[in-house]
């Protein structure tokens, strides 16, 4: 009886010849690159505090009076929807004590809690491409 475990031809045969580290045919193993900076670096983008209008998403000032109005869409900046602590899930959608529900969320209001919602998002420098064409080739590097 044979001392192999399986009998396919190919398993184990003896005429192949063992894999050699140290043949001379074989290539010497390439050295990483070398990274200059020290330890990897996330190399991430910036970020910037933005705050943007509830109902149409455009940039809004960051200093909201009770008749601040978005620039691009005229609509009342004042307003619960606009705020940090709207909640829909929370006691008069709010997540700060209130003790008189409002009920109109895009109204303007005289709440005093309201401190206006922040937006954090990446500050990138490329601009909006002028043709199809060239935010294809923007987008492979052509």
């Amino acid at each position: 009886m044979s001392d192999r475990k399986y009998r396919q031809r190919g398993y184990m045969d003896n005429d192949r010849e063992p894999q050699r580290s140290g043949s001379p045919q074989s290539k010497p193993p390439q050295s990483k690159p070398i990274d200059r900076e020290g330890p990897r670096s996330p190399k991430m983008m910036a970020f910037g505090e933005t705050v943007k209008c509830a109902n149409c998403g455009a940039k809004a000032p960051t200093n909201i009076t009770l008749v601040s109005s978005c620039p691009n869409c005229k609509a009342d900046l004042h307003t619960c929807r606009q705020c940090t602590y709207f909640d829909p899930g929370a006691r008069f959608q709010c997540s700060k004590p209130v003790t008189a529900r409002i009920v109109n969320k895009q109204a303007r209001n005289t709440c005093e809690l309201f401190v206006p919602r922040t937006v954090v998002e990446r500050q990138t420098s490329s601009g909006a491409p002028t043709d199809a064409r060239a935010a294809f080739d923007k987008l492979f590097k052509k």
